[in-house]
């Protein structure tokens, strides 16, 4: 079974690149001897700006392949389009039996997906954005269905310029917006300090004495 390991890791300071595993597998090969284990690795690598990809690798360990999932990630990685800190539209990819949904999402709202789909979506920087498998539930696929949707993504100045004509804000746009617009009007929380704070407790306990 696949072991699960979300936590990230840099790959390249200086390019900023990080590293995911979704999943180390081990498989078994009967052989004279007895049996013969070898491992394989899903890995998410992203810059959390715009760009990921998904690799592959295989071993007789668990640290080479995942060094070599980095590295056929790194090959494939590949820019999408972004609006803000979601996605412009909404889209639904499609591998083998999995179905993903990626939903736009005002600020504040998170990524609200499973360890497979969360991995790529956090990878390629979008921190607002609701997800829905359908079908199958196997790690591989739903992240080879996430990349599928990521593919369908246009940006506005494109579809503007493929119609010849302009669009006005969109609905994501205006999302964003409110969002933005309620974020910035929230009363910012009292500090007290620690002298106040002490201060107050007195005042309390001599009040209480009186009565």
């Amino acid at each position: 079974p696949p072991e699960d390991d979300c936590m990230a890791e840099f790959l390249e300071e200086s390019g900023g690149l990080e590293s995911t595993t979704v999943g180390v597998y081990r498989t078994a090969a009967t052989v004279k001897g007895g049996r013969r284990f070898s491992f394989s690795a899903l890995v998410v690598v992203g810059d959390r700006h715009g760009r990921v990809g998904i690799g592959y690798g295989k071993a007789n360990q668990v640290p080479p392949a995942i060094e070599k999932g980095q590295k056929d990630a790194k090959r494939r990685m590949r820019a999408f389009p972004l609006q803000d800190r979601t996605i412009p539209h909404e889209v639904e990819g499609r591998f083998g039996a999995c179905r993903v949904r990626l939903i736009p999402a005002s600020p504040g709202t998170g990524v609200i997906a499973g360890a497979a789909v969360r991995a790529v979506l956090e990878m390629f920087g979008v921190q607002d954005c609701l997800t829905k498998s359908f079908g199958s539930n196997n790690p591989k696929n739903l992240v080879k269905a996430v990349i599928c949707g990521l593919e369908q993504l246009r940006s506005k100045e494109l579809t503007e310029s493929l119609r010849g004509r302009d669009l006005g804000m969109t609905e994501v746009e205006e999302m964003i917006q409110r969002g933005q617009s309620f974020m910035a009007s929230d009363p910012e929380p009292v500090v007290v300090a620690a002298g106040d704070e002490a201060g107050t407790e007195a005042n309390t306990e001599t009040d209480e004495q009186k009565d």
